[in-house]
């Protein structure tokens, strides 16, 4: 009897020595984040901007071109592989729009230097992503981040603003006039930009003036 007794006792020992240390664990592999497969395409379409400039610069428009056309390709596969395979993440959230704006506003400064595109245009992109970007960093300075959240006009400002740039690189890879597409295209930018930016900077005003109200 006091054999079995012993070996009673031991048997709870080893279970309770056994649940311990199944709390203190730690799994392989566990604590390791893992860069995603849209966020590395993403990355990448981020990389190919100081080539699509140089390209541009250097009169290589076949090879701007073709690089454009990558990363448009590029934009749609890390977006529908995040979308089908559930890979989005705050990280994809935050570097996709970013790889984006890169992406274009550098188009546009290139050309606008190359002296493919009226300079106005140029200045007009820019300073709407430059405001954009002080605005949300003021927000963060009074501790009232706001939402990032693009609104119908911002998607068609992107698509209007892709398209005259794709356009114009077509133009000068292979030789053809644009025209009058690229006037329609050039104002619909416009159009497009000044409403996109108006819209929120107002909704960024009447985020703000939630300050004074507390």
């Amino acid at each position: 009897m006091a054999r079995m007794a012993r070996l009673r006792i031991l048997c709870r020992d080893i279970n309770r020595f056994s649940l311990q240390r199944a709390e203190f664990e730690v799994r392989p592999g566990a604590g390791k984040r893992r860069v995603s497969i849209p966020n590395i395409i993403t990355l990448g379409r981020i990389m190919l901007v100081p080539i699509i400039v140089w390209a541009i610069v250097s009169s290589q428009m076949e090879v701007a071109f073709a690089v454009f056309l990558i990363a448009g390709i590029s934009d749609a596969v890390d977006g529908f592989l995040a979308k089908r395979f559930n890979m989005t993440s705050e990280l994809g959230a935050l570097l996709d729009p970013l790889a984006d704006k890169a992406l274009l506003v550098s188009i546009y400064m290139a050309l606008g230097i190359w002296g493919a595109i009226p300079r106005w245009i140029v200045i007009l992109v820019v300073s709407r992503d430059i405001m954009i970007v002080a605005a949300v960093i003021i927000s963060w300075l009074f501790d009232r981040p706001v939402e990032m959240k693009p609104s119908k006009v911002s998607k068609l400002n992107t698509v209007a603003q892709v398209a005259f740039a794709a356009l114009v690189l077509a133009a000068l890879a292979f030789g053809f006039k644009a025209g009058p597409y690229d006037i329609i295209l050039m104002g619909l930018v416009t159009v497009f930009t000044l409403s996109s930016v108006s819209l929120y900077l107002v909704e960024w005003l009447r985020h703000m003036s939630t300050i004074e109200a507390k």
